[in-house]
């Protein structure tokens, strides 16, 4: 271990992971730092990869090595229920496979889609916020998205409290695949004034810009000129883009959002846990569906033939469609480790050889470890501060007045809380 990469684990890990894991050697950061390095590098965006399971998170460290990419890995709220990797051990699994496989770029750690839909959630969120930054998250996002816009950013006051200053945040306004429709600029600059009258800087906004979480049932796809019009609005806050359910989207739609937009985190889930078990997926990275609606197994790829046949007898007992298939994480886990090695390895290299894929010729995330490492030792600490300043009267934006304001966006219904 070189002395430039020691002093990196004693200044760039945060407090909470050097205290979980005094002895390792993974560079576990600040969700800050990979959006910095981002910004830094320019036109580009790296990789939230969702790991729903262990053949996912393998995969994706692999992938990032070989690029030099920094990346976050993260797990949703949502999915913290039906896989077996969650918001409370994804640090764990994260710095135990990265010292295994001798990793050395910048990871951060993300709570993806920490949903609150009521009064209710925001009391059990001031418990278990702190919980998930004990054990070793680095980033969170706030997800009030689909309450109103008044509700949405009160919650997001409310709840900022509980994120340490360190820590990458997240923020989200137009639920994904709400009623109500696309973001705008003005529900946008509504949440991020808010806030930024309140000294709360977050350092990414989700937006539904056209995206749709899970199988793709619409080829409308991102809307590029959405998202860098409202990305254009915010530019005074210094706030970056965080793009949700990137699955379904072609390539070409995903450099315009690294090239064009502020974007510099794009989320990764569906594709990468279908090509884990080897559904067939199209170019777009959305699984392929057959006549009868079914997914598209590939011959010797991903799990086994036998494994796969008890997985879709399961899911049909159960009734469930294939954009439910996700739900198979939990039960079937075990019985994913379990496989032979040669399947366990394939799973793995597939997921690896389409994320270094997406990092180094979509995303252009190709060497940000080094930006990111460079930045660490610029600064002489794992806490990088805001990238913004207030320029908003706070006399304007009290809770009282905040609380007499009228809602752009009211009654979102159900949407889509995962990627």
């Amino acid at each position: 271990m070189s002395d430039a990469y020691a002093k990196l684990l004693e200044i760039g890990r945060p407090e909470n992971i050097k205290k979980l894991f005094p002895n390792s050697k993974a560079l576990l950061v600040s969700g800050k730092v990979i959006d910095r390095a981002m910004l830094k590098k320019g036109k580009c965006m790296t990789i939230a990869a969702n790991c729903r399971n262990y053949f996912v998170l393998r995969g994706v460290l692999l992938a990032a090595q070989k690029a030099n990419a920094a990346i976050i890995l993260e797990i949703a709220k949502s999915e913290s229920n039906y896989c077996h990797i969650n918001m409370w051990n994804l640090a764990r699994y994260a710095d135990t496979v990265a010292n295994e496989l001798g990793i050395t770029v910048p990871i951060a750690i993300h709570a993806d889609h920490f949903t609150i839909k009521n009064a209710k959630d925001i009391e059990l969120a001031k418990k278990q916020i702190p919980s998930l930054f004990h054990f070793g998250i680095t980033s969170i996002a706030i997800d009030a998205s689909h309450l109103p816009d008044v509700d949405n950013l009160l919650a997001n006051i409310e709840l900022s409290k509980y994120v340490p200053s360190w820590a990458g945040y997240e923020t989200e306004v137009g639920e994904i695949k709400g009623k109500e429709g696309l973001s705008t600029p003005e529900e946008a600059l509504f949440l991020i004034r808010g806030l930024n009258a309140h000294e709360i800087f977050p350092d990414w906004i989700a937006l539904n810009n056209g995206t749709t979480h899970g199988i793709q049932d619409s080829n409308a796809g991102i809307q590029v000129d959405l998202t860098a019009k409202i990305h254009a609005a915010l530019e005074p806050y210094k706030i970056s883009g965080a793009q949700h359910g990137t699955s379904g989207n072609n390539s070409d739609r995903l450099r315009e959002i690294a090239t064009k937009t502020a974007t510099t985190k794009a989320n990764v889930a569906t594709a990468l846990q279908m090509l884990a078990w080897g559904v067939q997926v199209d170019e777009y990275g959305n699984a392929v569906l057959d006549e009868q609606g079914n997914l598209v197994k590939e011959k010797d790829k991903g799990v086994s033939e036998e494994l796969w046949a008890e997985m879709v007898a399961y899911a049909k007992e159960k009734g469930w469609k294939p954009g439910n298939y996700k739900w198979l994480n939990l039960p079937f886990e075990t019985k994913m480790l379990s496989e032979p090695k040669e399947v366990r390895e394939r799973m793995t290299r597939a997921v690896e050889d389409f994320v270094y894929d997406l990092l180094v010729n979509v995303f252009y995330a190709k060497d940000t470890a080094d930006i990111a490492k460079e930045i660490i030792l610029e600064k002489g600490s794992y806490d990088l501060g805001p990238k913004a300043t207030r320029i908003e009267d706070p006399s304007l934006w009290s809770l009282d007045k905040i609380k007499q304001m009228e809602n752009l966006r009211t009654n979102v219904g159900d949407g889509d809380y995962d990627d």
